[in-house]
């Protein structure tokens, strides 16, 4: 027979550290699962455990509560299996649904994890404690790769289930993962005194944070970058050698541009509906592009228009053209 029914329970709880109502409910759920198994029962079973240790069953009906006409030592004996086999499944799914439950308030937040295995495809399986969360190859940085018991920080992104399945998904590309990283290396940006307008990347090559400040008395980039690159430095050493230019912005267009293509010098710019002219000397194309188109890709992020980069005397060609 079943002993110490209450007794069980709450060792389990405190071994699994999970409430105690809900290893009862597992409990209850792996029985009736039991009983529909054994009496071939299609109806939805309710078990309730009493003071002195005895297990009754029910089948509920709308609003009507049937007792199942079972005897004790098939009641207990049935229980006995239930705890063995179907109790340990059922406790599986509730630290599954605890962890499901805990982490949904830190979605948009940086978590920890260890890898548990690389799929085929590479997605990293991260194991958080309670649950684990998924890391897909597209939301891993290009220059790096996971192997079994790395320890992983990445932002969780997104929390939802699918089919009743907790479904974790990490991010180490997303623009909010460098916006957290600053948060935890900055105080004054965490403090709200710098304020992060906006983040643009290119994952693993180069970024550009955007930053403010109401503090006349501050210089919001240097505060960001650090003495030396102090406080900027590990942030890049996390994101695998991504540069990361930190912008001041200036809600004067020019000047903004001026900041985001520095240190090439813009000698006049016009702007359209769709796109912005720039122009530069001959010799500061690239330098103003970047390495692969990479500055006017991340100015495109940030602003939200093409930004078309060319020599001045192109510039005035096309200028008296229009």
């Amino acid at each position: 027979m079943v002993k110490n029914i209450q007794k069980l329970i709450e060792s389990v709880a405190r071994e699994k550290d999970i409430p105690v109502k809900i290893v009862e409910n597992a409990l209850k759920n792996a029985i009736a699962y039991g009983i529909r198994k054994e009496k071939h029962i299609r109806g939805k079973i309710f078990v309730d455990f009493g003071e002195d240790d005895t297990i009754s069953a029910y089948i509920i009906s709308g609003k009507e509560k049937t007792k199942l006409d079972i005897s004790a030592e098939d009641l207990n004996r049935i229980a006995a299996y239930a705890a063995k086999e179907e109790f340990l499944k059922e406790l599986e799914n509730a630290e599954r649904e605890r962890g499901f439950l805990e982490y949904v308030s830190q979605e948009g937040n940086i978590v920890h994890g260890i890898v548990r295995e690389v799929t085929k495809d590479q997605t990293a399986i991260v194991d958080l404690g309670p649950i684990d969360a998924e890391l897909p190859r597209k939301e891993q940085i290009p220059k790096e790769s996971f192997k079994k018991n790395d320890r992983v920080k990445a932002l969780l992104f997104s929390v939802q289930k699918q089919r009743n399945k907790p479904i974790l998904l990490l991010s180490r590309t997303h623009p909010k993962f460098l916006r957290r990283l600053l948060e935890a290396e900055v105080p004054e940006v965490a403090s709200g005194l710098v304020k992060i307008i906006s983040v643009a990347r290119e994952p693993g090559e180069k970024a550009k944070v955007v930053v403010d400040t109401e503090d006349k008395k501050i210089d919001p980039v240097g505060v960001v970058i650090g003495v030396k690159g102090s406080k900027i430095n590990p942030i890049s050493k996390e994101l695998a050698g991504e540069h990361i230019d930190v912008v001041r912005y200036s809600e004067d267009k020019r000047k903004f541009l001026e900041n985001l293509f520095y240190p090439a010098k813009i000698l006049d710019m016009r702007e359209t509906k769709d796109q912005i002219e720039i122009a530069v000397e001959k010799d500061q194309i690239s330098l103003a592009i970047g390495k692969k188109g990479i500055n006017t890709k991340l100015a495109y992020k940030i602003i939200g228009k093409h930004i078309d980069v060319m020599s001045k005397e192109d510039f005035d060609r096309l200028k008296k053209l229009s």
